[in-house]
């Protein structure tokens, strides 16, 4: 929805809240949205790291007298995380919530689902990318609508605010296309893209209270620059990859195209020519970007599609070939 190059998310002066915020594509956002005048929030479970990258922003700070940075150290694995993490949020930005949440922290475990140790991984990915996720924007929406109904409650006059954002993310390889290897993380992030959708219909429940979700969708190298590595078992499998999947992306180039993307107002925002190519061939019933553009390619790319999934059984086959699984 790219209405005549306005920008839908304009952050100067505004707050806005990132978990895994201390590293890679995290902290290459962190570091844009405080070159753009923004007061950043960074969540991570490494006090170390986010001091390092406190740093980092004040130094990248459009105005630095004004503007105002804050870290919150908090594992998205723990249930309940969230509402401590918001609470602490709007208390420092002066009883006010962040008006954008970005949700970036995650993790990948590569493994065969019948290996030792599958399912307990299972849940841990559950827990930290779709969980970890969906506490925090429940806990901002609920944040959101608890003060516009103050302000209803004091009569307190308020122009048509700029939306309020909330933001997912998930690698293409993952979270729109599942191949072997991937059974431990690829189901949490289907669920997320899951969320998002719901969101992107339930947010018009509130129309004095805008509210925009977009899912990024970055490419599967910049994602794995993720605040959990550290957190991910030994993987027994490399698992097999489309085309192009395997060049890596580096963090700023994929920060910079999904805050671009944001910016233009669009709900999937891929951050490569891969990532616009797979979600038009998985694309449903989401929402488009554009109607037209992505009707269209909603048909052409399935039969490109086709192909990619001809060479990535082939790949299996190789691999089991060369390693006899069975």
């Amino acid at each position: 929805m790219d209405w005549f190059n306005h920008n839908h998310m304009p952050v100067e002066g505004r707050t806005i809240l990132l978990t895994g915020g201390s590293e890679g594509t995290g902290f290459s956002a962190a570091r844009i949205f405080s070159s753009k005048g923004a007061n950043v929030i960074i969540v991570s479970r490494n006090p170390i790291k986010l001091e390092e990258a406190i740093e980092a922003l004040r130094a990248a700070a459009k105005c630095p007298r004004t503007q105002r940075f804050h870290t919150i150290e908090a594992d998205v694995a723990e249930p309940n995380y969230a509402e401590g993490v918001v609470a602490d949020a709007t208390a420092w930005n002066r009883g006010v919530p962040p008006e954008i949440v970005w949700c970036l922290a995650g993790i990948a475990t590569p493994m065969l689902w019948t290996d030792d140790g599958a399912m307990k991984a299972a849940r841990y990915n559950m827990d930290v990318n779709y969980f970890g996720s969906a506490e925090l924007s429940r806990a901002m929406m609920r944040a959101w609508l608890l003060a516009e109904q103050e302000k209803k409650r004091y009569l307190i006059p308020d122009p048509r605010p700029p939306p309020k954002h909330i933001i997912f993310t998930g690698p293409i390889t993952s979270t729109l296309v599942a191949t072997a290897g991937h059974a431990p993380h690829a189901p949490s992030r289907f669920a997320l893209r899951a969320l998002a959708d719901a969101l992107a219909m339930e947010t018009r429940l509130y129309p004095d209270l805008p509210m925009a979700v977009h899912l990024v969708l970055p490419h599967p190298a910049a994602a794995a620059a993720a605040s959990y590595d550290e957190a991910r078992p030994h993987s027994t499998i490399a698992p097999p990859q489309i085309k192009g999947a395997e060049t890596p992306q580096d963090p700023d180039d994929a920060a910079r195209a999904a805050i671009a993307g944001i910016e233009r107002g669009r709900y999937f925002v891929a951050t490569s020519w891969l990532g616009e190519l797979v979600r038009w061939g998985a694309i449903g019933g989401s929402p488009r970007n554009s109607w037209v553009v992505d009707t269209l390619m909603g048909w052409v790319v399935p039969l490109v599609m086709a192909f990619w999934m001809w060479d990535l059984r082939a790949q299996v086959a190789a691999w089991n070939q060369k390693k006899k699984v069975l």
